[in-house]
Parts: structure tokens; sequence; C-alpha cells
């Protein structure tokens, strides 16, 4: 049985960026750096215009499926 169209994966589109200049890709060091697009904090996201979702948590999750977990400072005693 041949999967319909809709259900078929997408590419994902490298960046939402269209500032001049552009904000840092996804794979970037300061990958975060990059404008929010849309912030929904009564969910606990935001998504940046280089296609990454930041967590309220501290998580993210990357435009290719890449997780990167929580990474929370150190409590200092």
């Amino acid at each position: 049985m041949r999967t319909p169209a809709l259900l078929q994966p997408t590419r994902q589109p490298r960046s939402l960026c269209l500032h001049t200049p552009a904000c840092p890709s996804a794979q970037s060091a300061d990958a975060k750096a990059a404008r929010v697009v849309a912030a929904h904090p009564e969910q606990g996201w935001s998504l940046l215009c280089n296609g990454v979702l930041l967590f309220e948590d501290t998580g993210e999750l990357l435009p290719d499926g890449q997780v990167i977990a929580p990474h929370r400072p150190a409590v200092a005693d």
C-alpha cells in the first residue's frame, strides 16, 4: 500500500530567516541568538527563525530532528 502524499515526510526549510544580515544557522554555536518568530510561553516553547524550537526547560529541538537535552547550570551551595 502506498503512503498518501499528505502523510509523506517533507523537507524542512533550512531557515525561516529573512533578515539582513541573516540570523545564525541552527548548527552554529550561537544558534539561540536567532530571532523569535513564534512564542508560546503558556505552552513553554518558542520557534526561532533558524528553525530551532527552544523549550522553557532549556531543551531544544533542531530542524533536522536532533534533540538537545535540557542543560541547566549547577546550583552553587
